[in-house]
């Protein structure tokens, strides 16, 4: 039977994972479809934090500047703070806990710029996903379909055939794709697929509540994007909890909207509603009379835990629908970015038939690992944030003793100042949550689309503060920044669309060896129907006559991993697959057995 839609890719799932997919897909000329089971994008806020590694992604495809538009400048976003209430007069309301820079601002700020010539920012899903929606439609018409489910599907050797329910005509009709891609959060692809989940489930209960509120008269540090509250009273499950800034137009203390984000016991016996929330939130605060709308109430289950697969035959999983966990360090959104980055490219390739179907496989193999790690990292993350609780002398469901607890802990004794260094030690390890700088842009990929060199990765900091750059294959390219005739760009800025990249490390003395690598290349590009672009690096004194780049600050010299002559191969996605010293005699042989054997087409 013929199916009434043919397309290369069917994207399920119109968050903003699956339209960012369709958007790469759309740029590396791919066609896709997108269906959506609900009728508009999120009504949530959701994840809000977007990170470096991400702004970098969204740069290469054009639309950074968009999001930086409609988000937070760092200065209102980076730093957490641990307080008792926002109001009240009592002796112990509007007492600080402690306070954390986070996410490349404060103390931060230098190190995160000389990793990224690209900041974080702040930008809810409620924004986001529509923003992105806009973008796919201005560059695709047509490809997204909401209020379309996905039914079932079957696959055989040569594709996909899907059935989609459109809700709004109540009609249902059938899609034929080459490929698959579950980016539906794990509601339907990942079920029909039967893929096991490994990891913890079902830790805790959480209620988000999404309101409007004034709080410029309470808010006292514009720099905070996230409070939370310990509250001296142990109002049981509503004891305490997260505020975080929801903008959408203002993202200092004059934010019009916010996130309020709670642990609800599993014996808790209350009827979480808005007007509930926006009760317990009032008392929280210790703002009883604050003016305030609660438009949403979110419920979700803290776990930890990873799709076992990223593929099964033509269907892959991406984003919520192959890893969930807590949003600690704000890595589960950015991983869902990582994860539709990384197959597009491959999947383009596949498509055009400039790869093997084998290259497929390493999307798994790549992003599977990543995905893992980044659930284990955020439970951890979770679950030390009782340790400040436990620092203080919090007991739960004992109001008296948590009340002298607290006054202890301010007390101007030498007893309180033990206890307030406790907690200061206490706190520093919070920074897991916030300064996960490693964790975001330092991953290295164990296996995959790359050739090793047998060079032994960087150690990384288990608390993933520190940050080595490192241009081993499997690895993020990492920043550098680069001028020529008066131009300054990062080398992140050099990365094309579709096309591989290969820096040449260069000396003034160099130019016949540049001259081959870019023979070599040119070679292999016509060969193989990819394109590779040649930039050729090189320290003050290099010669503009052979279009080279240099690097002022030596930088690049410094993490390169190659000679003078030597070379860094970089994928589509900005991961490095090769890197070498020059060869002996032939470089178009090096050159194409390299790409070869990325290309899994041997």
């Amino acid at each position: 039977m013929k199916a009434d839609i043919e397309v290369p890719v069917l994207v399920v799932g119109g968050g903003a994972c699956g339209l960012s997919h369709a958007i790469f897909l759309h740029d590396l000329g791919v066609r896709s479809l997108v269906v959506e089971r609900h009728a508009s994008t999120t009504d949530l806020p959701r994840a809000h934090i977007l990170n470096q590694r991400t702004m970098e992604i969204f740069s290469q495809h054009g639309f950074a500047s968009d999001v930086y538009a409609e988000g937070s400048s760092l200065e209102h976003m980076g730093r957490l703070s641990f307080r008792t209430s926002l109001g009240g007069n009592g002796p112990l309301d509007q007492r600080k806990i402690g306070d954390l820079d986070g996410y490349g601002g404060g103390e931060l700020k230098a190190r995160y710029e000389a990793d990224s010539a690209y900041r974080a920012t702040n930008l809810p899903q409620i924004q986001l996903e529509p923003l992105l929606r806009r973008l796919l439609e201005q560059r695709a018409p047509g490809t997204s379909r909401f209020h379309h489910e996905l039914i079932s599907f079957e696959q055989d050797a040569d594709g996909v055939s899907s059935t989609i329910l459109d809700h709004t005509s109540g009609e249902h009709y059938t899609v034929r794709s080459r490929y698959l891609v579950g980016a539906d959060g794990g509601r339907t692809v990942g079920r029909l697929l039967n893929v096991p989940f490994e990891g913890p489930r079902n830790v805790r209960r959480m209620v988000n509540a999404f309101f409007s509120a004034d709080l410029s008269d309470y808010v006292d540090d514009d720099t905070v994007l996230l409070f939370y509250f310990i509250s001296p009273d142990a109002l049981g499950a509503w004891g305490g909890g997260g505020l975080l800034k929801a903008g959408p137009t203002h993202w200092d203390r004059h934010s019009e909207s916010w996130v309020f984000m709670r642990e609800v016991q599993p014996d808790d016996p209350e009827v979480i509603d808005e007007q509930s929330a926006a009760q317990r939130i009032r008392e929280i605060l210790r703002i009883p009379d604050l003016p305030m709308t609660v438009h949403k109430i979110g419920r979700w289950e803290v776990e930890g835990v990873a799709a076992r697969q990223y593929r099964v035959g033509r269907a892959f999983l991406a984003g919520d629908a192959a890893h969930r966990h807590p949003p600690v360090s704000a890595l589960g959104l950015n991983t869902a970015f990582g994860d539709s980055h990384n197959l597009a490219w491959k999947l383009a390739l596949v498509l055009q038939g400039k790869a093997g179907d084998a290259l497929l496989d390493t999307y798994d193999s790549e992003r599977r690992p990543v995905g893992a790690r980044v659930a284990e990292w955020a439970l951890n993350g979770f679950r030390v944030r009782s340790m400040i609780d436990a620092a203080i002398g919090i007991v739960p469901g004992e109001r008296d003793a948590t009340r002298a607890a607290f006054e202890a802990l301010f007390a101007q004794t030498p007893g309180g100042a033990t206890r307030r260094a406790i907690l200061e030690e206490v706190m520093r390890i919070q920074r897991i949550g916030p300064q996960a700088h490693d964790m975001e842009i330092g991953y290295h990929y164990p296996e995959g689309a790359f050739l090793p060199d047998g060079t032994a990765a960087p150690v990384r900091d288990p608390m993933a503060g520190n940050y080595q750059p490192s241009t081993r294959p499997g690895a993020r390219l990492p920043h550098a920044w680069l001028e020529c005739e008066g131009r300054r760009v990062s080398i992140h800025d050099l990365l094309a669309v579709g096309q591989f990249v290969l820096f040449v490390n260069s000396v003034p003395s160099s130019k016949d060896d540049a001259d081959r690598w870019a023979q070599a290349a040119a070679a292999v590009s016509s060969d193989t129907g990819i394109t590779i672009k040649v930039v050729v690096v090189g320290e003050i004194g290099l010669p503009q006559s052979i279009g080279g780049w240099i690097s002022p600050d030596g930088n690049w010299s410094r993490v390169c991993g190659v000679a003078a002559s030597g070379a860094v191969l970089v994928r589509p996605d900005g991961h490095v697959a090769w890197r070498g010293n020059a060869p002996d005699h032939d470089y178009g042989a090096l050159l194409g057995g390299v790409m070869q054997s990325l290309l899994r087409s041997g």
